[in-house]
């Protein structure tokens, strides 16, 4: 259900660093206009190390309202305590959200039968949907190609969304399980397409959605001149968006200089310095995006 395209939602903020509601909703109905198939809310992009328990569920609750049944919502729940990855996992259930988003728990590494209790715990909380997140650069433990098949066989886990950067761990999946494997990083779209994805949760879409939905599409046609063509020209946008600053640092930035929202973010996260802005004024002109 969560194939194709999946926006990495951004969080906007006011000038006093308070969640900016208005300017969320208003990103919503973009995204629907747009076509995006799936909004993904409270992810890394969408800051929730830094939202409060009550921002965070009022950012769910919000994105699920405004979108009204026009995309589908899959929520951020994941946390390193698994009793607040239930906790977080139920409201978005009970907010009508459409499945949720499990990053794996962060900070205390816990061994492989620890991250298979983790994911097997919140199942059996919930009747949601669930997609497991890995992303070894930003948890410091890698879900074992072999802890994924074992949770394909949990009820209620659909998906996996891949960031470990390794095409052979996506090929390995894909041999074990029949999970949608969906992108983690914008770069490699095209290249775990070809070894079996079938989608992303893109960053870069809270830029170019409809970008990032054609070289999909293009793929999924057998259109592969078609589809590097597109990877090629988003290949800068999505190199830049990951090598200025940490993300969500440049894609605020750039949100910010087209005028989309407030580009602040909240501490310890910092704008970037002007060499990179300029670097990431510079792609956005390349791109078409930004016009002088």
């Amino acid at each position: 259900m969560f194939k194709g395209c999946t926006v990495a939602l951004v969080t906007p903020f006011r000038d006093d660093e308070e969640v900016d509601l208005d300017a969320l909703g208003r990103l919503v109905d973009w995204h629907v206009e747009q076509g995006t198939p799936t909004i993904s809310p409270v992810g890394t992009t969408g800051e929730s190390p830094t939202l409060s328990h009550e921002e965070h569920e009022r950012v769910i609750a919000t994105v699920v309202e405004r979108a009204a049944g026009r995309a589908r919502v899959m929520a951020g729940t994941g946390s390193n305590a698994t009793s607040e990855a239930i906790r977080l996992t139920r409201f978005a259930e009970k907010a009508g959200a459409d499945g949720a988003l499990l990053v794996a728990p962060y900070y205390n590494r816990p061994s492989q039968e620890g991250l298979y209790a983790h994911y097997a715990r919140i199942a059996e909380a919930t009747d949601l949907p669930l997609v497991l997140y890995n992303v070894p650069g930003r948890t410091a433990r890698n879900v074992e190609p072999e802890t994924v098949e074992r949770l394909c066989r949990v009820a209620r886990i659909v998906a996996v969304k891949e960031a470990s950067g390794s095409l052979d761990q996506v090929s390995e999946i894909r041999l074990r399980t029949d999970l949608t494997i969906l992108s983690g990083d914008d770069s490699l779209t095209l290249p775990m397409l070809a070894v079996g994805a079938e989608g992303v949760v893109s960053v870069a879409a809270n830029l170019v959605p409809a970008e990032v939905i054609a070289l999909i599409d293009a793929f999924e046609r057998g259109d592969l001149a078609d589809a590097r063509r597109r990877h090629l020209a988003l290949f800068p946008l999505c190199r830049d968006l990951l090598a200025i600053a940490a993300n969500p640092i440049p894609v605020k930035t750039a949100m910010g200089l087209l005028g989309r929202i407030d580009g602040r973010m909240r501490l310890p996260l910092c704008p970037p310095g002007i060499g990179e802005v300029d670097r990431l004024r510079a792609t956005l002109r390349r791109q078409g995006l930004l016009r002088d």
